[in-house]
């Protein structure tokens, strides 16, 4: 099913060439202003310079040769070149009706196959994922279901951090401690020695102490690089002392992800973009892209007009080790083989952009992917407390993840604590309100943007939250279960019988567009404005109508089918944001 401006665009594209002027002037987009009109055209404007009239009289002409269009009961051209359409209640009727006929809703469906492979997730081996873990894993996991939704192939890539410096000062850390450990005995054998199990505490533990001790400690740091350098040559003991941790770290963070309702296709790290690294150093060789500076191995990746300055990438250091850029470049050599991928999309801090522009230039320098492939980063900002510095805990640490899903959730506990609505588990309930309340604090906001942590805000059941759209979903469960409807039931409405139902329907009627903007602009925000326009609309459309006790059938009928596409659509749309809907509340 087309979106509506491109149904729309056709529609007033054929006016534009039947007048004798360019088809492509006919592009409709949605009103600014919908206290005048619905849509608006203003390919006069542009038209004016091509064709040498005033925009007004291309615009006039274009408004009559449109006269007797379907789609439209009003049409206006009105300086000083706008044509301003508003859509007929027959013609926005279909539309609605198609959209609770079609088996996705209205959203739009790629034009050919497409595979993209998000990079989302980032976490640590040895570490505890904490609240800057956030946004990368639910804006990625959005953009996962919203692309899926589209008809598009998508794999999900956690793409551990775990074959670094950080390995290396905490295997090294764990050999002070423990020095009578089997693993770091030079007879160490793997098919008879055992590696103790691993304390989950300890280890978390470990790489902070570590990462100060070696800033104060030269000898550590020495022995740090070079656990790297065994690391990565796969030394037995070093690197079975590291696949043990890297098993904890996968089964911890797996479960907050999980209570995220965040998953991944792929639970790949750096480590295992490893076999590729001879790959990529052999292609940059032949195509002598590889230079020393030194004592490291490098690609120079600046070129003529950057406005800021890009140094060179490194590929290998000084002591032969390779670093986060080696193992982003051999990743992308893996996910071609594997994937073939037409895009790939990274979700990272925002202060990490330099690192993705050597790292794309470089890539495609060397050929590792087409030049058709499309690698994009989307770079966000942080989340803030009220001071506008990153949120920290009462004490000034960074946050855990886990335990800001604990705040969250106890917050929402309390909340619902005098509801006598909730059925079922409480605590169930509250986690998914919560995480509601979170995720769409979150990414309501453009994600280059910071933005301010306030709890308070997000669990209220009035204005733009997650919150209010969980309440409105809830409140059509009541309306529709009243009326013995069930929700997966398909109702088409026969009429509009008043402006808030025409509102609503046109809310209805455009969803499908903010799935387009979303991926357009990498920024789930438009998913977010889609649900929460949507919801307001029906909130103004159940106060204007007594849905249940209304005596006309026809009315009735074409309410509840209202009520029924505006629940299926808000879940669809609540879905793609990960974000799980209750019952009652």
């Amino acid at each position: 099913m087309k979106k509506l401006t491109a149904r729309l665009t056709e529609t007033v594209s054929a006016a534009f060439e039947k007048c004798g002027y360019d088809p492509a002037l006919g592009s409709v987009s949605v009103s600014d202003r919908l206290d005048l009109c619905q849509f608006q055209c203003n390919g006069a404007l542009s038209g004016a310079k091509i064709y040498h009239k005033a925009p007004i009289i291309i615009a006039k002409e274009v408004a009559e040769a449109l006269s007797g269009a379907s789609e439209f009961s009003k049409i206006e051209a009105v300086p000083p070149g706008f044509i301003n359409l508003t859509l007929s209640d027959g013609f926005l009727l279909s539309v609605i009706n198609e959209t609770a006929r079609d088996e996705n809703l209205g959203v739009p469906q790629c034009e050919k196959p497409e595979t993209v492979v998000i990079d989302y997730g980032g976490p640590n081996v040895a570490k505890p994922l904490h609240i800057g873990h956030l946004r990368s894993a639910i804006i990625g996991e959005a953009l996962k279901r919203t692309a899926r939704a589209t008809g598009r192939k998508v794999i999900g890539d956690v793409h551990f951090g775990d074959w670094g410096t950080p390995y290396g000062l905490t295997i090294a850390e764990y050999k002070v401690r423990h020095p009578d450990w089997a693993c770091f005995k030079e007879d160490f054998d793997p098919e008879k020695d055992v590696i103790p199990d691993i304390d989950e505490a300890e280890m978390n533990e470990i790489y902070p102490f570590a990462s100060a001790k070696s800033k104060e400690d030269p000898d550590f740091k020495i022995a740090s690089r070079q656990t790297v350098v065994d690391l990565q040559n796969r030394r037995p003991g070093v690197y079975d002392l590291w696949k043990k941790i890297k098993d904890v770290s996968v089964e911890s963070v797996r479960k907050i992800y999980s209570n995220l309702s965040v998953d991944f296709d792929c639970w790949y790290g750096e480590s295992d973009s490893d076999q590729y690294t001879g790959e990529l150093l052999k292609i940059l060789t032949e195509k002598g892209l590889l230079h020393e500076s030194d004592g490291a191995q490098v690609v120079d990746v600046s070129q003529e007009g950057d406005k800021i300055d890009v140094p060179p990438i490194i590929i290998k250091k000084s002591d032969g080790s390779s670093i986060y850029a080696t193992f982003d470049l051999a990743t992308i050599i893996q996910r071609e083989h594997d994937f073939k991928p037409d895009q790939i999309w990274y979700l990272t801090d925002k202060r990490q952009n330099l690192h993705f522009v050597q790292v794309f230039r470089c890539a495609k320098k060397a050929g590792l992917v087409p030049e058709t492939t499309e690698l994009r980063h989307l770079g966000f900002g942080a989340m803030t407390g009220p001071d506008g510095k990153p949120f920290k805990t009462r004490d000034g640490g960074v946050m855990q993840l886990s335990t800001l899903i604990n705040t969250v959730e106890e917050a929402a506990l309390e909340k619902l604590k005098d509801s006598e609505y909730i059925t079922g588990d409480r605590r169930e309930a509250a986690h998914k309100i919560g995480m509601a309340a979170l995720k769409f604090g979150d990414m309501q906001n453009q994600p280059l943007k910071d933005y301010v942590f306030d709890l308070d805000k997000f669990l209220s059941f009035d204005g733009k939250t997650g919150t209010y759209l969980l309440y409105t979903v809830t409140r059509i469960n009541s309306i529709l279960k009243k009326a013995d409807v069930g929700f997966d039931e398909v109702l088409c409405a026969v009429g509009f019988f008043g402006k808030s139902d025409r509102d609503l329907a046109l809310a209805l009627a455009l969803c499908g567009e903010s799935f387009e903007k979303a991926l357009a602009d990498l920024a789930p925000s438009a998913l977010c404005e889609s649900a929460y326009g949507v919801a307001t609309e029906f909130s103004k459309f159940y106060r204007d109508n007594r849905i249940l006790s209304e005596g006309d059938p026809e009315k009735r009928a074409s309410w509840l089918a209202l009520c029924l596409l505006t629940r299926r659509l808000l879940v669809k749309l609540l879905d793609c944001l990960g974000i799980e809907t209750v019952e009652n509340m």
